[in-house]
């Protein structure tokens, strides 16, 4: 990195495909061994507009990049993935910037000076020229010139103990070409007069103080700092004592006390002392100050580090940075400096203010303050270079603010606090502070209210603490309520905050307000983020995908108008998903500020920004639906809208059908809910019926219920007949799962009359196939082949081939039921070439399954056990648990059968823990029989007893004793 950019594993050159995959790189090994957080790699790759596929296009160069290192013979782990970004993982020997700070961090250390001169020499070899010399990027471009910096401060803290080793020959050379790269630093300079004079070039160095008078008077309007001249004018009268190198003792100071040697800037009569007060009660944050303390590194004086403190409107980000400063106070023995920025209040402060006021404080008054930005800031840096100082910015408002302020001298730190990601300062780390921990959020309000009072009504502080979200500013505020109001019950306060609607006017007292510290953020953010944080209130208290702004906008997509805010710390990046989807959160309070903010949109948009949000779930829903393993549940279409996202989006996110489901798990409940309370009911049942084959696959059945509960409640009351019928239907289903028949039967008979009157002949076939399970497991198999023959006819009408061949194989099963085995394999036969014939392979297995029982009963149990253990690799290849459990209840039945307990009991067992998690008795029941019944034949009765009681326990919660004396035929459909 020392130089243009360059990588070689044992020997062989990495190749870097293009200039994405060489920022990639560069970005990794700046930081490495560190986190690298996904929103500086975008930074980094991207210095103007960011396109909406930035973060995909960053994986797909580290992807790429990845690719090539192991080409060349790195481990995988060189490069690993973790929550928000990426980290390299090197040793010092294996990257030169490391190398280098290594070096340079030990050279102090040797007892000897010219020890010290070696190991700063040998940091100084491991340059070839300017740092990533040839990276096109302005972030990375900060980031070179602070490590060119770095490079010159050693080069000349090397230079400083040659002179005092008596090497004034050897260094004039390079003294000489280090102040022409560095034309203000006054420290090179003296090194530089002191090596001329004692070289007989008194002259020569005369002529240098005189260059560098008249520079600083004609750029910067100042003169030399009083060391230097004071130097001047030893050498003008030939001091004799600068006629020999002075020996050193030791490592060379920072700020050596010889003339010859002196540190540049002026010598502050006492330190700065400017941190405001700390707070009496602060309390927790022990993670954030320790990672502070860190960053601020005050005990490597060799660093100029640079901390961002950000977060949300009253986060606590102020508290957290005074009382971390006052912490670190004693590692910056020169001072610390204190500046309010104002970023958020209607007129931020200037730079050229602030620079000006931090001027004074250093001892610069009147006329000697520059008048420029520029010049002023190098003023700024020159007297704190040789510094040990601590710079405190709070409240900045964006990095043009903060830029001019940095001191950018090894020594001095910065903390910074801002509600926005400071992503383009140079070497900033930032320190992302959330809400308080409920421990203290607790400790904090009680320390406000009184102990007393909180043990007295400690249900109640547990409510006010819950409607302040644990946000700091709220808990204050509301324990100062209570604190000003002694005769106050807690109870009194929590009635007036509990209701959402008078929440932010209660969380006032004096000049705060949660509401005017959320407005602060709001004024500083342009339309079009306000609107769309005003209808993400809208969208309820959950983590939301970010691809929802985009129609909650009306646009293709809205990347930019999210990370607005996102880095205003309005809206929070909680976690990314097992797609890696990035996860949003409003605040509670925060969602409350934006729903008061949307009462001032038209309620026609804002409907009809709630119809192109919930549309788009439903046909990403519908999309993922289609790709997994189809059932009976799967219906036609209603008349809701649909929505598409840009197709690349859409392929990335139904990928995995199943894993978007599995992320998006609570947000589509939430989605129903919100079609709900939109009244819009066609969209609300679509919604629900949309997300039944997954809760049907991965048996959520308390998710199931919920869902359909809320939408036909909204179907019924909307007169919506279709809808109620196929959220009836679906209910009937999950009640057949919960060996509920009586509920199933009444559900799915109303689903049937709805279907009837409303002409919806597919939707009849389906509810009388679900009746026909139903009379199968209660042993009435007439009435059971009656309505299947009658839904087989619909469905033979209808051309709906996928429901015959599902009601062919059920067709089958009554036939082997009702003991007709020539026509059970006839019907066998049938739907399984109908499903072969669909490349259904789903419903192959379910076939192959359900025809082992024919094979078992003619004494083929061999021919059973191939379509068993065919059926299982398929349904364990889909993930599908319930399948899977079925299926080796048949096996364990088959082998016990033969009398193979060994085979059969684990076989079983293994069903029976799958029928347990998914909360069918009556299965698990018949699991636990047949094992009994293999323990009893064994004559292992103690075991027989204990697994034939289980599995009558199980029968009796469901009301089913008859079959608690044999096994009972599986329910499964």
């Amino acid at each position: 990195m020392l130089g243009p950019l360059h990588a070689q594993i044992t020997g062989r050159e990495v190749r870097l495909d293009g200039p994405r995959q060489a920022k990639m790189l560069a970005a990794l090994l700046i930081d490495a061994n560190d986190l690298v957080a996904m929103e500086r790699l975008v930074a980094v790759m991207w210095d103007e507009k960011v396109p909406a596929t930035a973060v995909r296009q960053v994986q797909d160069a580290l992807s790429g990049l990845r690719r090539n290192l192991a080409a060349c013979g790195a481990p995988r782990s060189l490069i690993s993935t973790r929550r928000g970004g990426y980290q390299i993982h090197l040793d010092p020997d294996q990257l030169d910037l490391l190398e280098f700070d290594h070096e340079r961090n030990l050279a102090p250390r040797y007892s000897a000076p010219i020890e010290t001169a070696a190991g700063l020499r040998r940091a100084l070899a491991c340059w070839r020229g300017n740092a990533l010399t040839g990276i096109a990027s302005r972030v990375l471009q900060s980031d070179a010139v602070r490590l060119n910096e770095k490079r010159a401060a050693t080069h000349k803290r090397c230079l400083g103990v040659e002179l005092d080793l008596g090497r004034h020959r050897e260094v004039i050379e390079e003294l000489a070409a280090l102040l022409r790269e560095h034309r203000y630093d006054e420290q090179v300079a003296e090194h530089l007069m002191v090596a001329l004079y004692r070289c007989r070039r008194q002259g020569e160095a005369l002529e240098v103080y005189e260059r560098l008078r008249r520079t600083l008077a004609d750029e910067l309007g100042v003169d030399p700092s009083p060391p230097l001249q004071a130097l001047h004018r030893r050498i003008l009268v030939a001091d004799p004592a600068l006629a020999a190198a002075v020996p050193a003792s030791g490592p060379p100071d920072d700020r050596p006390e010889e003339p010859g040697a002196a540190a540049t800037g002026p010598v502050m009569a006492m330190p700065v002392r400017q941190l405001p007060l700390d707070l009496p009660d602060f309390v927790g944050r022990a993670d954030a100050l320790a990672e502070v303390a860190r960053l601020l590194g005050g005990s490597a004086p060799d660093r100029s580090p640079v901390a961002v403190v950000v977060g949300g409107p009253g986060v606590g980000k102020s508290c957290l940075a005074t009382h971390a400063a006052r912490l670190a106070s004693a590692s910056f023995p020169d001072g610390q400096l204190y500046l309010d920025l104002a970023g958020t209040s209607d007129e931020p402060r200037d730079p050229a203010l602030m620079l000006a006021e931090a001027l004074r404080a250093l001892g610069v008054t009147g006329s000697a303050i520059p008048n420029g930005v520029s010049e002023r800031a190098a003023l700024f840096r020159s007297l704190l270079a040789g510094h040990r100082m601590l710079v405190v910015l709070d409240d900045a408002g964006h990095a043009d603010q903060v830029l001019p302020l940095l001191p950018g001298a090894d020594g001095c730190a910065v903390l910074i606090t801002s509600r926005t990601l400071l992503t383009h300062l140079p070497g900033a780390r930032h320190v992302d502070l959330d809400v308080l921990s409920p421990a203290e959020a607790r400790e904090l309000f009680t320390g406000i209210v009184g102990r007393r009072r909180i043990e007295r009504e400690p249900a109640e502080a547990d409510a006010i603490l819950d409607c302040c979200g644990n946000l700091p500013l709220a808990i204050r505020i509301a324990g100062a309520k209570l604190a000003g109001r002694p005769a106050w019950s807690l109870r009194v306060l929590r009635e007036r905050i509990e209701d959402e609607s008078r929440r932010l006017a209660e969380l006032r007292i004096g000049d705060l307000s949660v509401r005017a510290s959320v407005e602060l953020s709001l004024r500083l953010l342009p339309a079009d983020a306000v609107r769309a944080l005003s209808l993400l209130g809208l969208l309820g208290a959950q983590t939301l995908p970010g691809w929802v702004v985009g129609p909650l906008l009306d646009r293709p997509d809205a990347d930019e108008v999210l990370d607005a805010l996102v880095d205003a710390s309005l809206v929070r990046l909680t976690t990314t998903d097992a797609l890696g989807q990035p996860r949003y959160r409003l605040h509670d309070l925060i969602r409350t500020c934006a729903v008061e903010a949307a009462t001032r949109l038209p309620a026609a948009d804002k409907r009809d920004a709630m119809v192109r949000v919930l549309s788009t779930w439903l046909d990403l829903a519908g999309r993922c639906t289609a790709r997994l393993p189809a059932g009976l549940l799967v219906g036609e279409p209603g008349s809701a809208p649909r929505r598409s996202l840009p197709d690349a989006v859409v392929a990335r996110l139904t990928a995995d059908p199943v894993g978007w489901f599995d992320a998006e798990r609570a947000t589509l409940l939430g989605a129903v809910k919100l079609a709900v309370d939109w009244k819009l009911d066609e969209l609300a049942w679509e919604l629900t019926a949309g997300t039944v084959t997954y809760y049907d696959h991965r048996c959520l059945y308390q998710d199931w219920e919920h869902g359909h509960r809320l939408a036909l409640g909204a179907a019924e009351t909307a007169g919506n007949a279709r809808g109620a019928s196929v959220l009836l239907r679906g209910l009937g289903q999950l009640h057949i799962y919960q060996d509920d028949f009586d509920e199933a039967t009444g559900a799915l008979e109303s689903s049937v009359r709805l279907c009837k009157d409303g002409g919806d002949r597919r939707g009849e076939a389906l509810s009388l196939a679900m009746l026909s399970t139903i009379s199968r497991v209660r042993g009435r198999y007439g009435e059971g082949a009656d309505r299947v023959e009658h839904a087989l006819a619909i469905a033979v009408s209808e051309g709906d081939r996928h429901l015959e061949a599902q009601l062919s194989g059920s067709m089958a099963v009554m036939r082997l039921m009702h003991g007709d085995l020539d026509e059970a394999e006839s019907w066998f036969g049938r739907a399984l070439r109908q499903a072969r014939a669909l490349d259904d392979g789903h419903r192959v297995a379910v076939v192959l399954r359900r025809f082992s029982r024919l094979h078992d009963r003619r004494g083929d149990p061999d021919e059973a056990l191939r379509c068993l253990r065919q059926a299982l690799a398929t349904f364990e290849g889909m993930a599908d648990e319930r399948c899977a459990a079925y299926t080796l209840l048949e096996v364990g039945r088959v082998y016990a059968g033969r009398h193979d307990r060994d085979r059969a009991g684990p076989a079983l067992e293994r069903a029976a823990e799958l029928f347990h998690r998914h909360g069918d008795r009556h299965d698990e029941a018949a699991c636990w029989q047949l094992i009994g019944d293999l323990d009893a034949a064994a004559g292992a009765h103690d075991l027989a007893r204990r697994h034939q009681e289980r599995a009558l326990r199980l029968w009796q919660t469901i009301g089913d004793m008859r079959r608690a004396k044999a096994p009972a035929p599986p329910s499964s459909p």
